[in-house]
């Protein structure tokens, strides 16, 4: 692992912009189990019940239950080293932005600013009919008798701000994904296995356009073979010594 990150600093060093993508793995340090794990959210709820535009008009009472205890894990989180190394990174210049496939809003609990939500995030809410905005605020206060949120100007389910399956990326991530992955000459994958579209094809079209990917991930991905370095290795663990080793270098 030493000698991976040594040249991965190298080559951030020698970088002119880079970009971080993140994924779930990143966050399980923090209490965040991957949905699709064992122990995950997927495990107790079927995520075509409970996590998509339709269930939300079918069912809402059973897309709340989920949001609960979705919630519930969220907030007890905070951010790991790995979230608080990219915040330093960003902050000192040598980090340009980071775009992140999760929803825990600990990149920015952390210090991050310029971060990417691919898949929007647990702390804004809207009604899913007439487009209000709510304070994410009153959601950690309801209880299983409060639900399903319902909308003061319409009467419709109240949701949050993320992406259920079916949905489309939102256009304004798109673009501002695009245009950091168009700039980056090295771009950081930490804790995503590459399996969820479209957010996957960005280290391909990093390196098509000739920059370096940096892959941090202890377990098998998509990028185990395209990548320039790979570290074997928790984002927890390798972050911080990456980071010490790109500022120290």
């Amino acid at each position: 692992m030493e000698q991976a990150i040594a040249r991965a600093a190298a080559l951030w060093r020698a970088s002119r912009t880079a970009v971080a993508l993140t994924g779930a793995g990143i966050s399980v340090a923090a209490g965040i189990p991957d949905f699709r794990s064992p122990g995950g959210l997927w495990s107790r709820y079927d995520p075509m019940r409970v996590a998509t535009a339709e269930a939300i008009d079918r069912r809402p009472e059973e897309v709340w239950a989920f949001l609960l205890a979705a919630r519930d894990v969220v907030d007890k989180a905070r951010p790991t080293p790995a979230h608080h190394a990219l915040a330093r990174l960003e902050a000192v210049g040598r980090l340009s932005g980071v775009i992140t496939q999760n929803i825990d809003n600990l990149h920015q609990a952390a210090g991050s600013h310029n971060v990417i939500e691919y898949h929007g995030g647990m702390g804004r809410y809207r009604c899913n009919s007439c487009g209000v905005a709510y304070d994410g605020h009153k959601a950690r206060g309801l209880a299983a008798g409060d639900i399903p949120w319902r909308c003061r100007e319409c009467g419709g389910v109240v949701r949050p701000d993320i992406v259920f399956f079916g949905e489309p990326i939102p256009l304004d991530a798109l673009r501002k994904s695009g245009q950091l992955a168009l700039a980056a000459d090295f771009l950081l994958v930490a804790g995503t296995s590459g399996e969820v579209a479209p957010a996957n094809a960005l280290p391909f079209e990093v390196q098509a356009r000739g920059g370096v990917i940096v892959e941090i991930n202890p377990g098998e991905s998509a990028y185990r073979t395209m990548a320039d370095v790979r570290i074997a290795a928790p984002a927890e663990v390798a972050l911080p010594l990456l980071e010490k080793q790109v500022l120290g270098g």
